[in-house]
C-alpha cells in the first residue's frame, strides 16, 4: 500500500531564525505521524542548516530545483550530486512556476528528472494545466504531454523511485481548489498513463495533490484513492497549518 508523502515547498520564504522555528515546531509534531512522510524544501541557502537540524529526526529534506547538468560553467545552477551530498533525498523538478516564470520546456524538466535520479535523488516530478488549458478542456492533454516527455527520457520504469505532483495551475496560490473528485480525475488520469505501460509501478506511485491544500480541505483530498499527499506551498510556512495536513494524512491512512 502506498503511503502518504506531505512535502512542503517554502518557495522563495524564510530567513535563518524563522526556519529554526519552523523546523523545530515541525519535528515536535511528528511523534503521531506514522503512515506519514513529511518533507521540507528550503531555497537553497538554508538547506545546509536545515539538513543539519532535520538529521535525528523523521523530518526529510529535498530542494526546489536542480540543474540538469552535472558540473561545468552553469554560473548560478546547483547540480544534483551537490544537492544529495548536502543531505537532500528529493528534489521538485517541473513546479509550474519554473515552467511558466523562467520557461523551463518538458524536455529540460525530463533531463533534470533523470539527471536526479542519476545522483541517486527521487525527483518530485510536477505536472498540471492552466486556467485557459483546462477551459479548452486540455487538462488530459496537457499532462500527458508533460509526463511522455519524461518517459521518452527516462522509460516508465524510472517512476519506481519518483514522485508526481498534480498542480492544477489555476489554483496556485489564488485561493481556488480543484474539488476532490477534480482532483481525483487528474490523479485517476496520471495513474492511467503509467499503468498503460507498467501497471506494477503505476500502482505504487505516490501522486500528490499541489493546489492550495490546507488543513480544512485535506481531508476530503486525501481520503481520494488516487491521492497520496501534497505539494504544500502557503500553508507549509506556519507549523501549526503544516501539520494540520499531516494530521489528515495520519487520519486518512489506508
Amino acid at each position: 500500500m502506498r503511503r502518504f508523502l506531505v512535502a512542503g515547498n517554502w518557495k522563495m520564504n524564510g530567513d535563518s531564525a524563522a526556519n529554526a522555528a519552523l523546523v523545530a515546531g515541525i519535528i515536535a509534531g511528528l511523534e503521531a505521524s506514522d503512515g506519514v512522510d513529511v518533507l521540507v524544501c528550503p531555497p537553497y541557502p538554508y538547506l545546509a542548516a536545515v539538513a543539519a537540524q532535520v538529521s535525528d529526526s523523521s523530518l526529510l529534506l529535498g530542494a526546489q530545483s536542480v540543474s540538469e547538468h552535472t558540473a561545468g560553467a552553469f554560473t548560478g545552477e546547483v547540480a544534483p550530486a551537490m544537492l544529495q551530498e548536502i543531505g537532500c533525498r528529493y528534489v521538485i523538478v517541473g513546479h509550474s512556476e519554473r515552467r511558466a516564470l523562467y520557461g523551463e520546456t518538458s524536455e529540460q524538466v525530463a533531463a533534470k528528472f533523470q539527471a536526479a535520479q542519476d545522483a541517486g535523488l527521487t525527483p518530485i516530478l510536477c505536472v498540471g494545466e492552466s486556467l485557459e488549458e483546462r477551459e479548452a478542456m486540455a487538462t488530459e492533454s496537457v499532462i500527458a504531454g508533460q509526463v511522455a516527455a519524461v518517459v521518452a527520457v527516462s522509460g516508465v520504469d524510472a517512476f519506481a523511485s519518483a514522485v508526481i505532483a498534480y498542480e492544477p495551475v489555476w489554483a496556485i496560490g489564488t485561493g481556488e481548489v480543484a474539488t476532490p473528485e477534480q482532483a481525483q480525475d487528474a490523479h485517476f488520469h496520471i495513474r492511467g498513463l503509467l499503468a498503460a505501460e507498467n501497471a506494477d509501478v503505476a500502482a505504487n506511485l505516490q501522486i500528490l495533490y499541489g493546489g492550495s491544500m490546507k488543513g480544512e480541505n485535506a481531508p476530503g483530498l486525501l481520503s481520494m484513492p488516487d491521492i497520496d499527499g501534497g505539494l504544500i506551498g502557503g500553508a507549509s510556512l506556519k507549523s501549526a497549518d503544516f501539520l494540520a495536513i499531516v494530521n489528515a494524512g495520519v487520519e486518512a491512512v489506508r
